[in-house]
């Protein structure tokens, strides 16, 4: 069942505000919960060659769904304590993104783009 953005990040905000969490959220604070979450993530795939990670046992794959749900929440939570719309920053960037990555000279390879 998906869920709508807008209520995730309502109820997000209700779960902090009802434990008063909201004092620890400082930008700081999540930037760096947030480094922590995705270290999780990557932890699950540590030591899988690439073939393994593509094909996860239902437990793995439960595991990666909890933790790319942490790391959301918490891009979820500074960007609304630094009043960042997150769908306009995305959109923005990927904007960004097709200006360095020009099709021309992107496709097929993995290079950065000051590497094109």
């Amino acid at each position: 069942m998906a869920a709508d953005f807008d209520h995730i990040k309502q109820k997000l905000k209700q779960f902090a505000h009802d434990r008063e969490w909201d004092n620890y959220h400082s930008p700081k604070n999540i930037a760096m919960a947030l480094t922590v979450e995705a270290a999780e993530l990557q932890e699950i795939f540590q030591w899988m060659t690439e073939e393994e990670s593509l094909r996860l046992n239902k437990q793995k794959l439960q595991a990666v769904k909890h933790e790319i749900a942490d790391v959301f929440l918490y891009l979820l939570t500074i960007s609304r304590v630094l009043d960042i719309d997150i769908l306009e920053a995305a959109a923005e960037k990927l904007a960004l993104n097709e200006i360095k990555y020009p099709l021309d000279k992107a496709r097929g390879n993995a290079k950065k783009y000051t590497e094109l």
